[in-house]
């Protein structure tokens, strides 16, 4: 059985005590106790996580780009701030996983399913009227100065 699971483990009964445990081993040198197996699938999992709120800005950025372009009508300043808004945290949560850059095609793909979604739940638009694949450039996405016709 998966040691992490089993009951009575630090690791599955007091979560913040095992993780601080853990790093008072580390900081001191003492590996041969650390619970290694435990601490690199964290460090993967925080990894993964980077990846997760970085589709999850693309795809709010790209459904308030699309409603910008097939919802005229509609434009304010809350959308076009939400824009700006997730243009800075992209911009920063880049700057601070810049190892992420190299997956940003596969991400914006993945970002633009999610995005395709939300307008279809927050508008009256269909998938069929929208492009079925993100009409914008990786650099119109990151630009601050572009919003669609």
């Amino acid at each position: 059985m998966d040691d992490r699971w089993r009951p009575g483990s630090t690791y599955e009964r007091d979560f913040f005590g095992w993780a601080n445990e853990q790093a008072a081993l580390l900081r001191e040198g003492r590996l041969a106790e650390a619970d290694i197996e435990n601490i690199a699938e964290e460090i993967a999992t925080l990894g993964r996580s980077e990846k997760r709120e970085l589709v999850s800005r693309l795809a709010v950025l790209l459904a308030h780009l699309l409603k910008w372009q097939f919802q005229p009508g509609w434009r304010g300043k809350s959308w076009r701030f939400t824009i700006e808004e997730q243009r800075y945290g992209l911009d920063r949560h880049l700057e601070e996983n810049p190892s992420l850059r190299a997956k940003l095609a596969e991400a914006i793909a993945d970002a633009y399913r999610y995005a395709i979604i939300q307008v279809q739940k927050e508008t009256p638009l269909t998938k069929r009227e929208l492009p079925s694949q993100s009409p914008y450039s990786e650099e119109q996405i990151f630009d601050q100065n572009f919003l669609p016709p």
